[in-house]
């Protein structure tokens, strides 16, 4: 889809461009028109700001079991390559709409539907998920966001400058990633300086940060002395940082769930970090991105 068939929203300070294919975040820009996400070099990675549902990661051998049936599930799940309704567009806010069809029961048994709400209001751009569940019985599911901001942000620093600061401590082992994209076993120690993660390339040689159980509800991105941006998911128990050594961009991913264990073969019900929903609820999962002078 083209710059142009983007649906965009704006503040004074904010403009936001969203992709209807995945519901997509593809850009935000300043007040003056400087890029705050990833250039999207495809070197690299062309993705934006995908939404990961109804997993996140990669499950074992690409599918999921349930009921003793197995259903074949791509990477971060089907939403990313969905293309989503319009259901509803003003100057400062969208919604975009994804319901279950012949295509997603093959691989998600449910019917349900997921609604993505982007607003903006100053130099704040906020995002709401919301999964409802249209079955006669629980429905499981995960969530996740993955932007991708620009490193370095526009403001004049190099890449050596950024960083980024945890709301608090978070003194617990990382998870490792196995080759295969499964959550390991073994673990790997914080790299934090105190609250501080100092962004380098040779930290995602071997894929994300994977914050399994995360204490802050926000994190502050961004060099010491310019413009940041303070990213907040009140909603979310898990966090990943992510990006390619030598890339303009990194991740800040608020997730709820995870990716398979390695060796997983039990029911998605049972696997780590999947969330229920019960019969005509809806779940509201939440981002907001706050440009600070």
């Amino acid at each position: 889809m083209t710059d142009r068939q983007m649906i965009r929203i704006r503040s004074h300070q904010l403009t936001a461009a969203i992709n209807p294919f995945g519901a997509e975040l593809s850009h935000l820009e300043d007040g003056e028109g400087r890029e705050l996400m990833t250039n999207a070099d495809p070197a690299f990675w062309t993705g934006r700001a995908p939404i990961l549902f109804p997993v996140i990661g990669v499950t074992n051998g690409l599918q999921i079991r349930l009921d003793g049936t197995t259903y074949p599930m791509p990477k971060h799940g089907f939403a990313r390559h969905s293309l989503f309704d319009v259901a509803d567009v003003s100057d400062s806010r969208a919604v975009f709409a994804l319901e279950d069809s012949e295509q997603t029961r093959a691989a998600y048994p449910f019917g349900f539907r997921l609604e993505i709400a982007f607003s903006v209001e100053d130099t704040t751009l906020s995002v709401e998920a919301r999964i409802t569940n249209r079955n006669a019985g629980p429905m499981p599911a995960s969530f996740g966001f993955h932007p991708a901001f620009a490193w370095p942000l526009p403001y004049g620093r190099g890449r050596a400058d950024h960083r980024i600061v945890f709301e608090r401590e978070e003194p617990d082992p990382l998870r490792e990633i196995a080759p295969d994209g499964l959550i390991a076993a073994a673990t790997r120690p914080s790299p934090l300086e105190g609250r501080t993660l100092v962004l380098r390339d040779d930290l995602f040689t071997d894929d994300a940060l994977v914050w399994d159980h995360i204490r802050s509800q926000r994190v502050t991105y961004g060099a010491s002395d310019g413009p940041q941006l303070d990213i907040a998911f009140p909603d979310t128990p898990k966090l990943g940082i992510w990006t390619k050594p030598g890339a303009a961009y990194v991740c800040v991913e608020p997730w709820h769930g995870i990716a398979d264990p390695e060796g997983f073969t039990g029911d998605f019900r049972d696997k780590p970090g999947v969330f229920e929903i019960a019969p005509g609820d809806t779940k509201s999962i939440r981002m907001r991105v706050t440009l600070t002078a």
